[in-house]
């Protein structure tokens, strides 16, 4: 596939925040304590990913379910286990 190809998602704002926010997240997982840093630092990428992952995957989909998706989104800025998602 060419690195020309942009996908509505990619165009979106709240898709670009979400990047920035990988890249951030990343950055901070950096100072962690060594002895933390395996445990929170998966927990914290996989959250981070989530959310732009799931703004991609819900923009394809009709709106009601683009919805759902960012508020899936949503809840992976929590990182609460009881989130609803």
């Amino acid at each position: 596939m060419s690195k020309d190809v942009v996908f509505n998602f990619e165009k979106l704002k709240v898709y670009q925040k979400s990047l920035d926010f990988v890249d951030f997240v990343y950055e901070i997982i950096q100072n962690f304590p060594v002895d933390e840093r395996f445990a929170l630092s998966s927990q914290y990428r996989r959250a981070a990913l989530s959310i732009s992952l799931n703004i991609g995957e819900g923009q394809v989909s009709s709106d009601a379910q683009f919805n759902r998706y960012l508020d899936i989104a949503l809840n992976s800025l929590s990182l609460n286990p009881k989130a609803k998602g």
